[in-house]
């Protein structure tokens, strides 16, 4: 259903004020099951029902709380859609931020605040997109599954992994699945705006290593001494070259930079390309290979007494299809006297950039950009849409957006004065709109 200008006007306008009311709501998830999203749980079923959408509030723990609404579509025999966002957001040290970060103020052309880019912006675009169906009498193309979940900043313990599990009849019916992290516009080298659309997720190992000595006082001579055995691995891995590695989807993203700029496409050396895409190259830097990096260490207890034994934690993320090359690589370079064992463990994730989503996808994003160059891209993190894929649903990161081509978009990802663009945002809401209506 074509919107009138004056409804374009009113679907920007509500996606702005949802975001910066969601923004005003600290709901903070400190993680170790510390966490709270109770009001901004209610708040979004207040503003569902506001325009006659019923939905579930689903506690899953004390203050951990889930929303979930189904929107009937026009074709019930079709397979569904589920359009999902998380409800939390990280800590803050206010102290360090230019404005109160949970102000949801609108300076400088851009709405600030925690929660403005990870992902209360989307939340909102979403919610405004079914508030206007509601409002014109739309009905989409399909059964739609509204889902906010809890506990995405955490392990998704108290969110989606826990509705998977406990709740999986929730989802029956449904096929495929959009949220965050992707959609986005990065400006590459000749001013060539493409649009990142999450198709691929690296997996996680994060690994213990345990190294065992001889206990014994400091001031000896001490060839067996579990610190420097430990110490040894860590730089081992910390300083290892990770060898470059072509995925499908990296495959089509980079050889998208070679024809637009004129560079050529080598798959097994594309670091020359990284030059082309500015601030962007944090996360795709770290997608043409496996990465480890040590995060932790555990040793001692007093400075005269060599300990028995040391420990540290790998941060380690793999690739699609190269999860036992990581693993075997730590284990190699940990060497023999290290013992090697999980703290957790998840899946990678991608899926082909065809099909009819894909293309509606593209097709929303190029309606309002005709200069736009929808481009699939590999994410060096992880969403919901893991756990979600257990239950055979294929899921990609679209949440727009038409960024400012100076702006360093990924810093601001849990970074210190995180904040979105009002032009940006209200480019998102019509091309979610748009993409909703013809899913």
């Amino acid at each position: 259903m074509r919107l009138t200008p004056e409804q374009i006007i009113e679907l920007e306008n509500d996606t702005i004020d949802l975001c910066q009311q969601m923004i005003r709501i600290p709901s903070v998830n400190h993680g170790e099951g510390r966490g709270d999203e109770k009001a901004m749980a209610e708040f979004i079923a207040a503003k569902l029902a506001e325009v006659g959408i019923e939905s579930e509030l689903i506690e899953t723990a004390p203050n951990r709380v889930n929303v979930v609404a189904k929107v009937s579509g026009s074709d019930t025999t079709r397979p569904g859609l589920i359009v999902h966002g998380h409800i939390d957001v990280v800590p803050v040290n206010a102290t360090d931020w230019s404005v109160d970060p949970f102000s949801g103020e609108i300076k400088d052309g851009f709405i600030w605040g925690r929660g403005a880019v990870d992902m209360k912006n989307i939340d909102a675009m979403i919610l405004a997109s079914v508030r206007m169906w509601r409002k014109t009498g739309y009905l989409p193309p399909r059964n739609i599954l509204l889902v906010f979940f809890a506990d995405e900043e955490a392990s998704g313990t108290y969110g989606s992994r826990w509705l998977v599990k406990n709740r999986p009849e929730l989802f029956a019916g449904y096929s495929e699945a959009v949220s965050e992290v992707g959609g986005f516009s990065v400006t590459i080298t000749g001013d060539h705006r493409l649009y990142l659309v999450e198709a691929a997720q690296k997996g996680i190992q994060w690994l213990k290593l345990t190294a065992k000595g001889t206990a014994g006082h400091g001031s000896f001579i001490n060839p067996d001494n579990a610190i420097t055995k430990v110490a040894d691995a860590v730089a081992r891995i910390g300083n290892y070259e990770w060898p470059q590695l072509e995925t499908k989807t990296g495959a089509v993203l980079f050889k998208k930079i070679a024809e637009l700029t004129g560079d050529p496409y080598d798959p097994t050396n594309v670091k020359p390309l990284l030059k082309h895409l500015g601030p962007a190259v944090k996360m795709i830097g770290a997608t043409i290979q496996n990465t480890a990096n040590p995060t932790m260490l555990e040793a001692g207890y007093k400075a005269n007494v060599i300990p028995q034994t040391a420990s540290a934690v790998i941060d380690g993320r793999f690739l699609p299809g190269f999860e036992a090359d990581l693993h075997e690589t730590i284990k190699r370079l940990a060497g023999d006297e290290i013992e090697v064992e999980f703290v957790a463990r998840d899946i990678a994730l991608e899926v082909e950039f065809t099909g009819p989503l894909v293309k509606a996808m593209c097709d929303a994003i190029t309606g309002e950009d005709p200069e736009g160059i929808p481009v699939p891209y590999l994410m060096s993190g992880g969403t919901d849409n893991k756990a979600l894929s257990e239950l055979g649903i294929i899921g990609y990161g679209f949440s727009p957006l038409k960024l400012p081509k100076e702006l360093d978009f990924f810093a601001l990802f849990h970074g210190v004065d995180e904040r979105v663009p009002v032009d940006g945002l209200k480019f998102g809401a019509r091309v979610m709109y748009e993409f909703l209506e013809n899913v």
